[in-house]
């Protein structure tokens, strides 16, 4: 039975972790320092709890890091500190840079890189969440989740590909999201929401409901995206690209984060207040 090590097990990592046991595996976390909602999503996704992350490292064959983007440095630099040397694979929404510094990071122990990025929601049903992977070790890996709810695809070698892809999508959809928000924000302040709202009825028909949907599925992540954005930013400034456009949305994704751990998706026009408070 394959051993499997998730840093660290949020509303994705758990997910990930249960796929991993669908597929055949033990997956064990670290407990240590974590709070009371992490305990439960472990629980509930059957993952062991060991007590440090030394006896993590010494007990898997693999390690997958799913954690904030800005953490990922940082989590490998602890793991392979704790003297991990086998694979590595690194999930998180980052850019292709911050991807290739994780790679020399693990290698440096010794530990075999494998590149992910994971698109869609938690993966509690099939058909919902697609973990991409690239690099050498990338088949192995997809191996781990045969026959679970993650659909897990394959783009060969490579060490930022996955992260690459990644940032591709989340570039338009958490983008998106946060202008839809942010336009809003600005009709209301202008007082021409509901003109606005008419006029895309019939010239761009879904946007008001997509914005809609945008302040009930962004606004409790906010806290979560901030990190995303920028390493989006990050992503095309490297290529030579204006990277203001996510910036901006991490800015306002900041604002937000005050929704982080509500009890219930705030609408739009209490997304909206918050952006015009913290402007006044």
């Amino acid at each position: 039975m394959t051993k499997v090590g998730i840093l660290h097990p949020g509303e994705m990592g758990s997910s990930i972790g249960a796929c991993a046991r669908q597929g055949g595996a033990e997956v064990f976390w670290v407990s240590a320092g974590r709070g009371p909602y992490t305990h439960r999503r472990a629980d509930e996704a059957g993952l062991v709890a060991l007590d440090s992350l030394g006896a993590l490292t010494t007990s898997v064959d693999i390690i997958v890091s799913v954690c904030p983007p800005h953490a990922a440095r940082d989590v490998a630099h602890a793991t392979v500190a704790a003297g991990f040397d086998r694979i590595y694979v690194d999930g998180n929404a980052v850019s292709p840079d911050t991807a290739r510094d994780v790679a020399k990071i693990v290698r440096h122990n010794g530990c075999e890189y494998v590149d992910g990025g994971i698109i869609g929601p938690p993966a509690l049903r099939p058909g919902g969440t697609r973990m991409y992977l690239s690099g050498d070790g990338a088949g192995k890996v997809a191996e781990l989740f045969q026959g679970s709810n993650l659909n897990v695809i394959d783009l060969g070698p490579g060490d930022a590909a996955a992260s690459a892809l990644k940032m591709c999508y989340a570039s338009w959809t958490k983008g998106t999201s946060a202008l839809l928000l942010a336009i809003r924000t600005l009709a209301r302040s202008e007082g021409v929401d509901e003109a606005l709202v008419q006029e895309w009825s019939g010239s761009q028909s879904g946007l008001a409901e997509r914005s809609q949907r945008a302040a009930r599925g962004s606004s409790r992540k906010a806290w979560r995206f901030v990190g995303e954005m920028l390493e989006i930013a990050h992503s095309f400034e490297a290529a030579g690209l204006p990277g203001g456009f996510h910036r901006g949305a991490a800015e306002l994704y900041e604002h937000l984060s005050e929704f982080k751990d509500a009890d219930k998706a705030p609408t739009l026009e209490e997304v909206v207040a918050t952006l015009l408070r913290e402007h006044e």
